[in-house]
């Protein structure tokens, strides 16, 4: 097993992704469903800046996520590795800048239709939210597809930490059958935004054992010489 400058590097910024991402969503004194509702604006507005540094900590651990991903296929994307390594941690990170761009849309529209909605009556403020329920739309498909590609991904990336032993055989395991059911979920049962919500917390608990496991014990890439 490695342990190394790289490997602590690694470590950290899945454990930093982890607090981030749960945090900032733990800590946000209200939360959007998948599509804004008349209510929302005035509960955004009744401490808007706090909100908005709650989501803006939620996004960066989207792009936390994302880096500690890059670091990790940095160090295991060689020969042999690299023929399942490489695009399964491609479709991860594609898919995480995906659900990043969406929560950004969440958290520019919500703060600016604070001030939009300031003022109005609930008719108003339904009026407002019609306009742009295309829009919202789009970014609702780019969560749910962010969601599929990183699923894609995590089995990819579980199957080759399988077999090449890279990390422990439970934890790798974790990994695949948290891709097939972040992908199943959505897959299966696409317009129920209430019921993926768990895979959310899930998905934090695998970044902070992915992080704690290679702090702890490193990467085992041994194979790479065989």
């Amino acid at each position: 097993m490695i342990k190394n400058f790289g490997t602590k590097f690694i470590g950290w910024a899945f454990v930093l992704a982890a607090l981030l991402l749960w945090s900032g969503w733990a800590l946000s004194p209200h939360h959007v469903g998948e599509y804004f509702q008349a209510s929302d604006f005035p509960a955004i507005g009744e401490n808007v800046w706090f909100w908005i540094w709650m989501y803006r900590i939620h996004i960066f651990g989207w792009v936390t996520m994302a880096i500690a991903i890059f670091a990790f296929v940095s160090m295991t994307g060689k020969k042999p590795f690299g023929v399942v390594i490489i695009p399964g941690a491609g479709m991860v990170i594609v898919g995480t800048f995906t659900i990043a761009i969406a929560a950004a849309f969440y958290y520019n529209y919500g703060a600016w239709g604070v001030g939009q909605t300031m003022g109005k009556s609930p008719e108003e403020i339904q009026e407002f939210l019609n306009g742009t329920l295309y829009t919202n739309q789009y970014v609702t498909c780019f969560v749910r597809f962010g969601r599929i590609f990183s699923g894609v991904g995590l089995i990819l990336l579980g199957f080759g930490l399988l077999k090449w032993h890279m990390l422990s055989k439970w934890l790798s395991w974790f990994t695949i059958l948290l891709g097939l059911t972040a992908m199943g979920i959505i897959l299966a049962i696409p317009d129920n935004f209430e019921i993926y919500k768990p895979v959310f917390h899930v998905k934090v608990i695998w970044l902070l054992t992915m992080g704690v496991f290679i702090l702890l014990k490193g990467i085992n890439l041994s194979e790479a010489e065989s």
